[in-house]
C-alpha cells in the first residue's frame, strides 16, 4: 500500500461523495459518485500513480484499480 493510494467513499452526515487519501483525515466532497472517482484519478494520476478503491453507498468495496503504474498483480477481472 503506497502512502498516494486513495478511496472514494459516502459520507453517512450529508450524504456526499469523499475522496480521499488513505492516510489523510479529511477529504474533497462531490456531490456524485462519479465526479469523486474521476477526481480521484487525476490526482493519482498527478502524483505518480497508487490504488483508488471505491465504496458503493452499503460501504462495501465496489472497484479496486492501479492508476499511473504498472499493476504487479492485474486483475482477471474485465472491468478495466
Amino acid at each position: 500500500m503506497s502512502d498516494n493510494d486513495r478511496m472514494v467513499y459516502r459520507r453517512a452526515s450529508d450524504q456526499k461523495w469523499i475522496d480521499k487519501r488513505n492516510s489523510a483525515s479529511r477529504g474533497f466532497a462531490y456531490d456524485t459518485q462519479a465526479e469523486a472517482a474521476t477526481a480521484g484519478k487525476q490526482r493519482l494520476l498527478n502524483s505518480g500513480g497508487g490504488d483508488l478503491t471505491i465504496k458503493g453507498r452499503d460501504g462495501q468495496i465496489r472497484s479496486k484499480d492501479t492508476i499511473g503504474r504498472k499493476d504487479p498483480f492485474p486483475p482477471r477481472d474485465r472491468e478495466h
